[in-house]
């Protein structure tokens, strides 16, 4: 790729971080796919932005089908492309975004999955012991299940971000939005005994800082090392099906909802800006409803 092209690239990423306040994640998933494409574009031989059309565009969604990639991460390919071609335009880069007549079909919304009740003490039953990562680990599961914050959120989590005297803590959730979350009993010992004996033992090589969770080198916990802590804990327990660290934010508000929480208060809770991203969940504790009925009335 042209020098030209990756200082557009570093531009618009700035752009994401700065204007958009995107997080890295999302960040490195932008840079990733449109990273992707102009390999596939200079194979084809073309050389200039400018030069790149609707059929270019064409030809790339029909190697992704060939691929038989899933119509969901094909659908985040093109809206990473067009927003990148839109900055372009935007800048006077390009006269013409070519993915603006690109249209995806959209897939039915599938049901967020989650953890039955059952299962979640399957997942605590790994984190128990007294090794610091072991205590660490039931903090970190602790945390997630009873805050119900993202993966994202928690990494950021700092020691003055946690109110024990009150139990609640300080979440610092997307476009710098922050919300104040309660977290229960288990969650409060869980989180004092890992700060009180484990979190300087793990520290003693570095230099002190103040983030929650750190790894094994004591340098904090990125998003990336969580997901891998949890993936691996969940498959520690033997859980079986399509699983995501994800669904730790899906058990937390389905549990809620199950056990008579009001919408609104999940959705506060959750840091949704919009009710409607809350209430899928209905849709999952009406499923719960529905075969409750059906396994336990006598004339079902």
């Amino acid at each position: 790729m042209s020098k030209l092209f990756n200082n557009y690239l570093r531009d618009f990423i700035e752009y994401l971080r700065i204007e958009k306040n995107y997080s890295a994640y999302t960040i490195d998933g932008y840079n990733r796919d449109i990273e992707e494409f102009f390999l596939f574009i200079n194979e084809q031989g073309t050389a200039a932005l400018d030069h790149i059309e609707y059929f270019d565009v064409r030809l790339y969604l029909t190697r992704l089908y060939e691929k038989q990639m899933a119509r969901s991460s094909i659908a985040r390919k093109i809206s990473s492309l067009r927003s990148f071609f839109r900055y372009l335009v935007r800048e006077k880069v390009i006269k013409e975004n070519p993915f603006t007549l690109v249209q995806q079909a959209k897939e039915a919304k599938k049901l967020p999955s989650f953890f039955y009740e059952e299962e979640m003490k399957e997942l605590f039953a790994v984190c128990e012991g007294e090794s610091p990562l072991q205590i660490r680990n039931k903090a970190l599961l602790e945390l997630l299940y009873a805050t119900g914050m993202r993966v994202s959120e928690c990494a950021a989590i700092e020691l003055k971000d946690i109110d024990f005297e009150m139990s609640v803590i300080l979440v610092h959730g997307k476009g710098q939005k922050q919300r104040y979350v309660p977290f229960g009993s288990f969650a409060h010992e869980a989180l004092e005994r890992y700060i009180s004996e484990q979190r300087e033992e793990l520290m003693k090589s570095v230099k002190k800082h103040d983030y929650l969770f750190v790894n094994h080198r004591g340098t904090p916990l990125t998003p990336r090392g969580i997901r891998y802590i949890l993936t691996k804990l969940i498959s520690e327990a033997s859980l079986t099906g399509t699983i995501h660290p994800h669904m730790l934010r899906h058990t937390f508000a389905t549990h809620l909802l199950n056990n008579g929480a009001d919408m609104r208060t999940v959705q506060e809770l959750l840091g949704h800006a919009h009710l409607s991203s809350t209430q899928i969940y209905t849709h999952i504790t009406k499923e719960h409803l529905r075969k409750t009925y059906l396994s336990h009335h006598p004339r079902a």
